[in-house]
């Protein structure tokens, strides 16, 4: 298993920036909500206690990430566990990706009203420009932190 220093390391900052802010958001910090737009802008404004509890565990489910690019550091010995790995970084840097990719595309058919989404322009500049693409970076990150070599086609 051939590791990416450089990917892990910058997948461990956006980890810990990207739970950060849904950590932030959760305390009822309002900071960049109203880039996200539509329902859960306004969700935020008057946060319900399960509104509240969905982010928090939307921190917690990113923040597991970085449990996974510790984890990439370790030299295993066991093969099980460096294919488990090997195969759990590239599909959530896959989903990652595509989750970004996506979100892109449809927002940006909704810009010419073939799909109807309440986000308004403010969020829809800020999704096109900020946030799908750092979904995306993210999955980058996860993708290519790890390779495979011929210990792992044994």
């Amino acid at each position: 298993m051939q590791r990416n220093y450089w990917f892990i390391a910058l997948g461990i900052v956006w980890t810990i920036l990207f739970s950060g802010i849904s950590f932030y958001w959760a305390m009822g910090g309002l900071l960049g909500a109203r880039s996200l737009g539509g329902a859960i802008y306004e969700m935020s404004l008057n946060p319900s206690p399960s509104f509240i509890r969905i982010v928090w565990l939307t921190g917690f489910i990113k923040f597991l990430g970085l449990i996974l690019f510790l984890m990439l550091l370790i030299r295993w010995s066991n093969h099980i566990m460096m294919k488990i790995l090997y195969y759990v970084a590239k599909i959530i840097g896959a989903l990652l990706f595509l989750y970004g990719f996506l979100n892109f595309v449809t927002i940006t058919l909704s810009t010419f009203n073939i799909f109807d989404f309440d986000l308004g322009s403010y969020a829809t500049i800020w999704r096109l420009a900020f946030w799908e693409p750092i979904w995306m970076i993210g999955g980058i990150f996860y993708f290519f932190s790890i390779k495979n070599n011929k210990s792992l086609s044994n």
